[in-house]
């Protein structure tokens, strides 16, 4: 892959050039600061551009939102904290950077953190080769009732499409809420805290076991594959196993048709590069649940929900300004008759 490094520490920026070279990836160009590297980046797109977040004259999260408005291309974002940057991050991840890690470092004549970065760039070299996912296996079980579930599958730009979805839901939402967003492992608290400061909707991270309860919101963590099993109840498993994504769209909804869901329940898909979730998306739609994929238009990338249309596994595409009043109509109409 051909790599464009934006961060403005030396010592950084020779650190992050061992371990692209190192592991055969080349180096496109460098840039201190966030306005160079939109300039650098519209002149020469890269493959991956490796962004850090504080830096002068333009931060990660301006830069970000410049080069996917100008000229888009996978962005990782590099930083040194991601705790004490969580905001940043956030802003980052809503303008459309795929995911985030820590910057690796010297220490001790070697390089810590490196190996983690490495996986990282491996895959998005997969996403953007359109690797497809193999199908989850299905649950059988025979379950009790459970209430109607909203189940949501984002990307890139999904912790702020996230954020503008739930947070127009009402308090008193009929729906059980289920979320896989595509992002780190060791940044999912983060993320669930940070909705749920969003939103009225209570927004926990999900543990197995947890039942699902209308009105709430669960998203799974970063590292584990969240299924819905017997009764509706959660089930984390490792990853990745044969699936790309962790959590992967697709091993969620694959599980809905099976643990006893109503009819009346609704699977979405919002803005992310690739296609997980589409062909999940498809067999709910065959199950007679509502589904719904978000517009090319206030997408970030219109990849996964894109796949989802051209599908044919979406019944409902609209904005994501539009979206909640389309959900709380359905469940409304639902709940009359």
């Amino acid at each position: 892959m051909r790599i464009g490094i934006v961060n403005d520490q030396a010592l950084a920026v020779d650190v992050l050039k061992k371990v692209v070279s190192a592991a055969g990836h080349e180096i496109a160009w460098i840039a201190h600061n966030g306005e160079k590297a939109i300039e650098k980046c519209c002149t020469d797109v890269p493959d991956l551009v490796l962004m850090d977040l504080v830096m002068p004259v333009l931060d990660g999260a301006g830069a970000t939102q410049g080069i996917m408005q100008k000229c888009p291309c996978p962005i990782l974002v590099v930083t040194a904290s991601i705790e004490s940057n969580s905001t940043k991050v956030f802003e980052a991840m809503g303008a459309g950077a795929l995911d985030v890690v820590t910057t690796p470092r010297q220490e001790n004549g070697g390089i810590e953190g490196g190996d983690e970065l490495l996986s990282k760039i491996s895959v998005i070299g997969k996403l953007q080769g359109n690797k497809k996912t193999s199908p989850a296996p299905k649950l059988i079980p025979k379950v009790r009732m459970v209430p109607p579930l909203l189940a949501i599958g984002s990307s890139t730009g999904g912790p702020s499409a996230l954020a503008t979805l739930l947070g127009a839901l009402p308090e008193d939402f009929p729906a059980a809420i289920a979320i896989a967003q595509h992002v780190d492992g060791h940044f999912s608290e983060n993320l669930a805290q940070w909705l749920d400061g969003q939103t009225g909707i209570k927004v926990e991270l999900a543990r197995s076991g947890m039942a699902m309860q209308p009105g709430k919101a669960l998203i799974a963590p970063g590292d584990r594959h969240m299924r819905m099993g017997p009764g509706g109840m959660v089930e984390l498993t490792s990853g990745p196993g044969e699936n790309l994504y962790v959590p992967s769209v697709d091993v969620l909804f694959d599980s809905l048709c099976c643990a006893g869901f109503p009819s009346n329940s609704a699977a979405v898909l919002l803005t992310g590069m690739g296609a997980d979730g589409a062909r999940g998306m498809c067999d709910l739609r065959n199950s007679g649940w509502m589904t719904v994929a978000q517009d090319k238009e206030s997408s970030v990338v219109w990849g996964m929900p894109g796949a989802a249309v051209k599908m044919g596994a979406a019944r409902e595409v609209c904005s994501i300004e539009d979206m909640a009043g389309l959900l709380v109509r359905h469940f409304k109409k639902r709940f009359r008759s």
